[in-house]
């Protein structure tokens, strides 16, 4: 009864289209094998034990399969409990099924994106952060570009937490900011406005040039 497993053709014969490597590909495997089993989230710990590779090797595995928008981590709520997680590939059957092969390759701003907050961060961002910036690219459809312009701001702030990242994006969204130049010149605006209300603290205050120099980057 166990001995066998359901895979779509499709993954095997299209995996390469949707930019998933060989190891990846082993850890959907497990993935769909542990959701089967009904482990609903698994640990890298777990699949480790399954695999040759390393505990290390599958966290890196499960932060790129997350990168990419093919694996999503859900809330379950069961008996009225909150706080149950688990992984959902629906992203990958979606794209496997839904989208022309052509149109399947992931845009270059998006894929840089990860590394840039992980260099920020100076660390490896966990999946829930991983699914934050999903989310505002996904659901908030906001441009990578612009995410890339609020992380620097928060960077140059000395608030770098995605909280606050997050309030940026919704407050350049609801008054209609959508590039670069326009984010710019709103924080020009509003430092314009915060110099009128400080003192000349010279010595302490942040050298705001830079903030421009970042948000004119590409």
């Amino acid at each position: 009864m166990d001995s066998q497993i359901s895979i779509p053709k499709a993954l095997i014969t299209q995996y390469r289209g949707l930019g998933i490597a060989e190891k990846e590909l082993v850890a959907v495997l497990q993935i769909h094998q542990f959701h089967t089993d009904g482990n609903l989230f698994p640990t890298p710990d777990e699949i480790s034990e399954r695999t040759s590779f390393t505990t290390e090797e599958c966290s890196k595995i499960l932060r790129s399969l997350l990168q990419k928008g093919l694996l999503i981590i859900e809330q379950k709520h069961q008996n009225q409990q909150v706080g149950n997680e688990c992984y959902s590939l629906e992203p990958l059957w979606e794209k496997l099924f839904n989208i022309p092969m052509q149109e399947k390759q992931i845009p270059e701003q998006t894929e840089n994106l990860f590394p840039l907050f992980e260099q920020e961060f100076g660390r490896p961002l966990s999946p829930f952060e991983i699914e934050n910036i999903n989310i505002w690219l996904d659901q908030d459809e906001q441009e990578p570009a612009l995410i890339k312009a609020a992380l620097r701001e928060a960077v140059l702030m000395g608030k770098l937490n995605f909280k606050y990242i997050d309030r940026i994006l919704r407050e350049w969204k609801k008054k209609g900011i959508q590039t670069v130049d326009q984010a710019r010149q709103h924080g020009k605006k509003f430092r314009q406005g915060q110099d009128k209300n400080t003192s000349d603290k010279s010595n302490t205050k942040r050298d705001v040039s830079l903030y421009y120099n970042w948000l004119e980057e590409e």
